[in-house]
């Protein structure tokens, strides 16, 4: 089935402002911008209204959680990856999942598609929220696989603060897609599904959104490439430390850094979402 016409130009006018905004304040790097306008117009042309406001949900919120007392977390996120700029290979490894699978709703409506971009887009918000407000925690972050105490921005590293905000992450995006997934019909084509009384948004989003977080910490605890500098003794995500030494790979998989996390956790959080209307397809 073929996208209105004027969905196209549009998604590309509305997710070029808003990307070309993030620009300004700081959220995204140009390349970051054109991933934006990539995601964006994909569901927008192939969703409309309804997946692209769980889209803007999360972009925004995660925007003004990483400006959010941003000095006290600049330490912990110093040894990210990358910067506060999301560039473009981060915007696909949030949003490519969701956006893939709106466009296959639009060729298959009868998949259980929209579940899963629910389970995919709170995985990444609830994820977002987790890290944001983690790295404020009084409490050390302790790695999920064996406890540990570690620093502050440890990939794989859990606080209580940090679960609590994947939970409501995860639940916002549920609440979000409760009042804007009501059912629309015109013409009798088919149109954006709706969540009845046994697949409901909020606890499809909420369980979905949590398992994602949490196999978003388990990847990084075990299979995402860990380094550290030889000459500061620094953990770090970084392949060359800030001080310009080329950093030592100590644990993980070279391959898989942050963005391939990001991508898996959210891919996990899709299926979570799959399962779930699939169930309450069969239980219907």
């Amino acid at each position: 089935m073929n996208a209105p016409r004027f969905r196209v130009p549009l998604g590309l006018l509305a997710s070029g402002a808003i990307g070309w905004a993030a620009y300004r304040r700081g959220s995204l790097s140009r390349s970051g911008v054109v991933g934006a306008m990539l995601v964006g117009t994909t569901i927008f042309a192939s969703g409309g209204a309804a997946p692209s406001t769980l889209l803007i949900t999360f972009f925004v919120s995660s925007s003004v959680l990483s400006r959010w007392k941003r000095e006290r977390k600049r330490i912990a996120t110093s040894e990210f990856a990358k910067g506060e700029r999301r560039d473009l290979a981060q915007v696909l490894a949030n949003g490519g999942v969701a956006a893939a699978l709106v466009a296959l709703g639009r060729a298959r409506p009868d998949t259980p598609w929209l579940p899963a971009f629910v389970g995919a887009i709170a995985t990444v918000n609830a994820d977002t929220w987790s890290t944001e407000a983690g790295t404020l925690s009084r409490q050390p972050p302790r790695l999920i696989t064996t406890g540990k105490v570690v620093t502050a921005g440890t990939s794989g590293g859990a606080t209580p603060l940090g679960t609590a905000a994947a939970a409501l992450g995860a639940a916002a995006i549920g609440v979000v897609a409760t009042l804007v997934g009501r059912p629309q019909r015109g013409d009798g084509s088919v149109v954006t599904p709706t969540f009845d009384g046994r697949a409901g948004a909020l606890p499809l989003a909420t369980t979905a959104g949590l398992v994602g977080a949490f196999v978003d910490s388990l990847l990084g605890a075990t299979v995402q490439a860990r380094y550290r500098c030889p000459a500061c003794g620094v953990p770090t995500e970084r392949t060359r430390h800030r001080c310009g030494t080329p950093a030592v790979l100590i644990g993980g998989w070279r391959a898989i850094d942050n963005d391939a996390v990001n991508f898996l956790s959210s891919l996990c959080g899709a299926a979570v979402g799959w399962w779930w209307g699939q169930r309450s397809r069969h239980a219907g």
